[in-house]
């Protein structure tokens, strides 16, 4: 959120913060009816909002004189600050809307208006858009540029950009905007997002030049295993530059059949294969006036192109920090190592000086051979290598158009000194909402790891792992990630996108596709995998209190849920309904049958919650039925009369860790057998001599099922083990991300099976969510965490705790140590949450906390905003 705060204290409330569809301010939005969010803050404790008033002008002088030409709420008896609907006229394109808020205590006092924020709209409608498609003649990675002249004064420029490939924009020699590898990555046969840039300060009068650097991207270059072209042979640029002058008038410079383009200093360049750079083809000043471009070649305009631009949805890709290396090494003569100390997703900058012609080569790495050299064998195609010629003398060499995933960095033909290699980071630039601390040096490393994971893999889709020649948005990856994924970061805004992606690829028979954007012949259908269009739309309705995002959803998760009634055999689903298993499990395949069939009690379960909020009534109850029924088939044809699941020689085995974890989480097995269930899966753990053997499936419900069937024990036993499979023997053999299979370095030291052994691949790092609602102690009780749930359960080693979480409604910490007998907690909520809050019997509460029952070892409070303490 962007600040808002004002001046005002004492014990009533006031504006802290402000948004506008999970963003600050956002620049070129298309959404017709755009929601509006603030945060509240107070020196006193219990506060709550009673009423609010929204004023939205074209100026924020007219909302500081209390003045609203749009539109005016009026005063509004509701506590809502969260995703308020925007009441007012139809919002015009390319307008800048300013708005305030004030709000009103529970004693009905009011609060100044909060400082004025805005948001713009976009284009809005195709119509609008009269800059054409053009593209390089050759293909390739180019430069584009086109002269124009201002002879009248400009007092706003807007540039609306996009591409069928990626570029980044130039205008008068500088660089417009921060974006890395814009537009982003959907299924270009469908949409393809544009990006609004303000470039009033840009802008000259006289002579100027709009430009652009174009390159294949995800439309033309390499995409996953499937090599080049997937969308297209060329990539292709629109951009259209408007600018407003002094005296009302409108002038637009777009791309057409007078662009002109060369290729420049970048030869060639690919997602995956890396890029090339001769340094000796540079063209200084190409985008600056008085360039002569008279030998470059006429552009191709292609008017067939008939996706049509929608405003991006979610945050821009942006390097968001800079590592430089730690050490140096030299395995072989004239080959450098360089070790950055993190598993990063990004590229490489370099400080060098050599003669002209000087080739350097940058390789990357997630890890080394035994030698010390680069191990790149689990990268499969992907050479994910930078070549540079050098021009001559001091020179920062940085590629423009690829990412790479690796901790190390091989280079040849220079030398440079440690600090002279940086690794940037790029990803879809989020806001990291989690903070993690515990007296447990390897707890804090494997919480480092969970959010480094997820920042690699969140780039403009969420994708498998960031090195290898795959990088596809997997579906059973999200779908068991994304509760973490709301914890770590603000990931609301890129979510929504990517369920758009989704829903772009749900077939016709409502089964969503193993990947999104999809491409390939990757299959649809499968279980746990294809569940992510009911988890991901719930999650963002519970955690982010997005309504809208799950009633967009909502048709979507029904024709998902025809399609699993469709491929079922009654109410039970046959085994190749769950392709993957419970993938990359521990030599415990349990049978597919069983999960495939346990998935659609968890959608129909789901499909359940999603409709009571939407207010569907009929469809809650059928969607019950319909888990209803799926349990009793279950029941039959998995369970026996102890509570055991079955054998059975054909299909396989029922009687694992997973077999177990999916049926009590999906609330699958009578009441009179939970107990046996549970007790018997800990059977299983003890037997494996306190280990797990879970896959991607199994995995993000093990310790919560054992921490809600009473086996808190356990579940610490397994977070906290450092033998082989663990998250702490991943830790233990310097894991700085999580990896993709839990032996990725086997005990005796080598590497596993190349061709599927990425070190960055988020799906194990599904146990943070439990850390943060068992260990942090914050859950949601009401979507968006109005009411917030504080009840950590200490438990293994951990003595001491501290988080805090940025929440929808403002911070939400907690803190906790249990020493020498003792225990004490320290609570914060935000102004206008309450929160519930479980204490040890024993322990005593703030006196002004509300006594709320008794619930076993537990005392349950009830807490306002503020900061509050539990001791004994």
């Amino acid at each position: 959120m962007s600040p808002g705060g004002t001046a005002a204290a004492g014990p009533g409330i006031r504006v802290t913060g402000t948004g506008v569809e999970h963003a600050a301010e956002p620049l070129g939005l298309d959404v017709p009816r755009p929601r509006l969010s603030w945060h509240l803050g107070s020196d006193a404790r219990d506060q709550v909002q009673s009423a609010y008033r929204l004023l939205v002008a074209t100026s924020a002088d007219l909302l500081r004189e209390g003045s609203a030409d749009v539109w005016d709420s009026g005063e509004v008896p509701a506590g809502d600050s969260l995703l308020v609907e925007y009441g007012g006229p139809p919002l015009r394109p390319r307008t800048r809307y300013w708005w305030s808020v004030r709000v009103w205590d529970a004693q009905g006092t009011a609060s100044p208006y909060g400082e004025p924020a805005w948001w713009e709209t976009g284009l809005q409608d195709a119509a609008n858009w009269t800059a054409r498609w053009i593209r390089p003649p050759d293909g390739g990675t180019a430069q584009l540029r086109k002269d124009f002249h201002v002879a009248a004064p400009v007092v706003r420029a807007r540039l609306y950009a996009t591409a069928l490939g990626v570029y980044e924009p130039e205008l008068n020699g500088h660089r417009v905007g921060d974006h890395r590898l814009a537009p982003g990555w959907t299924d270009y046969r469908v949409r393809v997002q544009y990006q609004t840039y303000d470039v009033t300060e840009l802008v000259r009068d006289g002579d100027n030049v709009l430009g652009a650097h174009l390159g294949p991207g995800w439309y033309a270059g390499h995409v996953g295993m499937f090599g080049p072209g997937q969308y297209g042979d060329r990539p292709l640029l629109r951009a259209q530059l408007e600018l407003d002058h002094a005296d009302g008038s409108r002038s637009t410079v777009g791309t057409d059949d007078g662009w002109r383009t060369t290729t420049g200093a970048i030869r060639s360049s690919d997602l995956l294969m890396g890029e090339e750079q001769d340094a000796r083809a540079a063209t200084p000043g190409w985008s600056s006036p008085g360039y002569d471009a008279s030998s470059w070649t006429a552009v191709e305009v292609d008017d067939g192109i008939a996706v049509a631009p929608v405003a991006q949805a979610d945050p821009p890709v942006r390097a968001t920090e800079q590592l430089p290396a730690v050490n140096r090494t030299e395995p072989a003569p004239g080959t450098f190592v360089y070790d950055l100390g993190q598993n990063i997703v990004g590229v490489v900058r370099l400080h060098v000086d050599a003669a002209a012609g000087t080739e350097v080569r940058v390789r990357h790495a997630e890890v080394l051979n035994p030698d010390g050299t680069a191990y790149t064998d689990n990268l499969r195609e992907a050479t994910a290598t930078d070549t540079y010629v050098l021009a001559g003398g001091a020179a920062v060499l940085e590629p423009k158009f690829t990412f790479h995933g690796f901790r190390y960095v091989e280079v040849t033909g220079a030398a440079p000194e440690p600090a002279d290699v940086v690794g940037l980071v790029l990803h879809s630039d989020l806001p990291q909402t989690m903070s993690l601390s515990t007296d447990q040096p390897m707890l804090d490393r494997l919480q480092r790891n969970i959010t480094w994971g997820q920042r690699g893999n969140f780039l403009s889709i969420p994708t498998d792992t960031p090195a290898r020649d795959e990088r596809l948005g997997w579906t059973g990856d999200i779908n068991v990630f994304c509760g973490t994924a709301a914890y770590v970061a603000g990931s609301a805004g890129f979510l929504a996108k990517w369920t758009t992606d989704l829903r772009d690829a749900q077939s016709a028979d409502g089964a969503f596709p193993d990947v999104a954007p999809a491409v390939g012949d990757l299959g649809a259908g499968t279980a746990g995998w294809g569940d992510a269009g009911v988890t991901v739309p719930w999650l963002l309705y519970e955690r982010f209190g997005d309504r809208r995002a799950l009633a967009e959803n909502y048709p979507a998760m029904l024709r998902w849920l025809d399609h699993l009634t469709a491929t079922s055999d009654g109410d039970l689903r046959p085994a190749d309904g769950a392709r993957y298993g419970d993938w990359l499990n521990v030599d415990e395949e349990t049978r597919r049958d069983l999960i495939a069939t346990a998935w659609v009690g968890y959608a129909a379960r789901a499909a359940a919650q999603a409709a009571d909020a939407l207010g569907e009534t009929a469809d809650a109850q059928r969607h019950r039925d319909h888990h209803g029924r799926v349990r009793e088939a279950f029941q039959r044809a998995y369970l026996d009369e102890t509570g055991r699941l079955r054998d059975d020689a054909a299909a396989g085995r029922g009687d694992t860790q997973t077999g177990y974890v999916l049926a009590l989480s999906f609330d699958l097995v009578p009441a009179e057998l939970r107990a046996a269930g549970a007790d018997r899966l800990v059977s299983l753990i003890e037997q494996r001599g306190g280990h797990l053997a879970t896959g991607f499936l199994g995995t993000p419900y093990l310790l919560p099922v054992l921490t809600d069937t009473g086996h808190l024990d356990t579940a610490y036993r397994l977070l906290e083990q450092r033998e082989f499979p663990s998250w702490g023997y991943q830790i233990d053999r310097g894991a700085t991300t999580m990896w993709e299979r839990w032996d990725s370095i086997r005990p005796d030291g080598e590497f596993n099976d190349p061709s599927m052994n990425s070190f960055n691949h988020y799906a194990y790092g599904s146990v943070g969510e439990w850390m943060y609602r068992t260990i942090a102690g914050i859950e949601p009780l009401d979507p968006g965490f109005r009411r917030v749930l504080v009840r950590p359960r200490p438990g293994g080693g951990v003595r001491r705790a501290a988080a805090r979480f940025s929440g929808p409604y403002g911070e939400i910490a907690t803190r906790w140590s249990r020493v020498d007998g003792g225990y004490r907690l320290e609570a914060e909520v935000p102004v206008n949450t309450t929160a519930e809050v479980h204490v040890p019997i024993a322990v005593r509460a703030d006196p002004n906390a509300s006594f709320i029952r008794r619930d076993a070892e537990y005392d349950v409070y009830e807490i306002g905003s503020g900061k509050w303490e539990f001791t004994s």
